[in-house]
């Protein structure tokens, strides 16, 4: 679950000034395996509060990032997710009227997206303990795996009641598109569209801290 919480490198800084934002995950996979990934942070139901925010220096004893600090954040992300064999194409906006970031990239095979995280927390730019090996995928058995992830239920028991509070109204949303067709999966709590190539899961991130959904996901194709 730790990824949930602070594998969102991009916008970790904005994490601690609000408690209402949707983070957006989403994989969109060809039948060769290649394809793209994307992740967006969206805060702009909490953009007027985050503007008076952002005038303050601290918040919760906690340091406002300003804005240089956060660009200089996500490219620096974005420079060692285009360095990552494997991935090309990569991409951020950033939209600081309504509190809306973005990062994408293309993957030759989903391993790579683990390969670029991998290399972020080898620079520090996520924590030692944060998961990396999200995602797995064997063409030859028409298979995709969302691996499980560890509880983050302990940590988050230590957190303050403040910093607690910042994921009282956040939401996760999960999107996985692929070129191939749906035959089965193993977590029912993704619904499945209509033509049977794409899934959703979305979820107050505190569910997913709690267990009480869970993001593994085994997917079978025709």
């Amino acid at each position: 679950m730790k990824n949930i919480l602070k594998i969102l490198f991009v916008i970790l800084p904005l994490l601690i000034l609000t408690s209402c934002f949707d983070i957006l995950d989403k994989v969109n996979v060809k039948a060769d395996g290649s394809g793209e990934y994307m992740l967006i942070l969206n805060a702009s139901k909490s953009k007027t509060s985050l503007a008076s925010i952002s005038k303050m220096e601290t918040i919760n004893g906690k340091k406002v990032p300003k804005k240089a600090e956060i660009e200089a954040k996500i490219s620096e992300a974005a420079k060692i997710f285009k360095a990552t064999p494997g991935i090309s194409n990569v991409k951020t906006s950033m939209d600081f009227d309504n509190y809306i970031i973005k990062l994408s990239c293309n993957f030759r095979k989903i391993e790579n997206i683990n390969s670029g995280l991998e290399q972020l927390k080898s620079k520090n730019i996520i924590g030692k303990m944060i998961p990396t090996q999200i995602y797995a995928q064997n063409l030859a058995k028409n298979v995709f795996i969302r691996n499980k992830v560890n509880t983050f239920k302990n940590d988050y028991a230590k957190m303050s009641k403040a910093d607690r509070e910042i994921f009282n109204d956040a939401r996760y949303i999960s999107i996985l598109q692929f070129e191939n067709t749906v035959k089965t999966q193993s977590n029912t709590a993704y619904s499945l569209s209509p033509n049977r190539k794409a899934l959703k899961l979305e979820a107050p991130i505190i569910d997913l801290i709690l267990q009480k959904k869970q993001l593994q996901n085994t997917i079978l194709f025709q």
